[in-house]
């Protein structure tokens, strides 16, 4: 039903008539659960899934949220971030509580079927089954100016810094420095941004 009233792009935009009408739904959808805020200048597709389940859900200004992604649990977004198709991000915590909870800057462009989970199964009991272990709950940070490409996979207590790159496919485990891009599983800093390169200038 969605792609023939947005005309099918997954991309978060109010070109058409559809658009506006589609996304002005996903905002309202969103912004009356409890817990949640979602600035009106926010793009929301309806087919997305936001819960702050016992937590609380934040977005900044002019956020996007494509079909398909999904924000669960206690996550905070700043101003002008993406989350492109069928990415999700799961906080932990409650209202009251920053144990695992999503802390994300400004800018940070997040493409499709990234993994940002601040959680982890305990598993060291072999006499019972895991998922009756409970989890080990860790914050993530992510900077400002950070873009995460296309299927990378954000564990449980990492920290990214702003102005990060992290290639697509990676594996983040642990802190990756302000400027770094950083590719591979677990990912490391290949090199540092150059502020003095000739794309920078332009």
């Amino acid at each position: 039903m969605w792609t023939l009233i947005d005309n099918g792009s997954v991309l978060p935009n109010r070109e058409t008539f559809g658009a506006r009408v589609t996304y002005s739904l996903g905002r309202w959808k969103a912004a009356k659960r409890r817990g949640v805020n979602v600035p009106r200048s926010c793009l929301v597709h309806p087919a997305s899934r936001i819960n702050p389940r016992n937590g609380r859900i934040s977005l900044g200004e002019r956020c996007t949220i494509a079909v398909g992604a999904a924000i669960q649990g206690s996550v905070d977004l700043g101003d002008d971030c993406s989350l492109q198709m069928n990415s999700m991000i799961v906080g932990y915590g409650s209202s009251d509580s920053d144990d695992g909870r999503v802390q994300i800057g400004n800018g940070v462009r997040i493409a499709a079927n990234v993994l940002i989970i601040a959680a982890n199964h305990i598993f060291s009991a072999t006499d019972r089954p895991i998922w009756k272990q409970g989890l080990d709950r860790k914050t993530i940070e992510i900077g400002d100016d950070v873009w995460i490409a296309g299927n990378v996979v954000i564990t449980a207590g990492s920290r990214i810094g702003s102005g990060c790159v992290i290639g697509a496919g990676s594996v983040v485990i642990g802190d990756i420095p302000r400027n770094g891009i950083a590719v591979g599983s677990p990912a490391k800093v290949v090199r540092q941004r150059d502020a003095t390169s000739p794309e920078s200038r332009a």
